[in-house]
């Protein structure tokens, strides 16, 4: 069965990094309960800045901040565009964003089909 992807590249502050995790806990809650069926959150460990292109940087990495590579799987793109506008009309959304823990404006995302999942 293919579903559909959404990932993320986000800057953050890397002092921040338990703020982050428990952040990331409360907003995959509010997917699941939305219609994702699976969220992920990982950060970077071997992720070299590129001579022409990389991870650091796509978001412009500051020498304080770390990637965070996430991505949430959803059935496909409908659920995930109603998800989407459930979870940022959630008030508890609202108190997530307002502690500025993601440096929004330089994050990269997408939506994706899956075309392709070997185990």
């Amino acid at each position: 069965m293919m579903a559909y992807v959404e990932g993320f590249v986000v800057p953050v502050k890397t002092a921040r990094k338990a703020d982050y995790i428990a952040m990331s806990r409360a907003a995959a809650a509010l997917y699941l309960e939305n219609g994702a069926t699976r969220c992920v959150e990982t950060w970077a460990d071997d992720v070299p800045y590129g001579e022409r292109t990389s991870f650091p940087r796509a978001v412009e990495l500051a020498e304080d901040e770390t990637a965070a590579f996430s991505w949430m799987e959803f059935s496909d793109r409908a659920t995930r565009d109603a998800a989407h506008k459930a979870v940022f009309e959630d008030p508890r959304m609202a108190a997530l964003m307002d502690l500025d823990l993601v440096a929004g404006p330089r994050m990269i995302f997408g939506g994706f089909d899956v075309i392709m999942d070997e185990a």
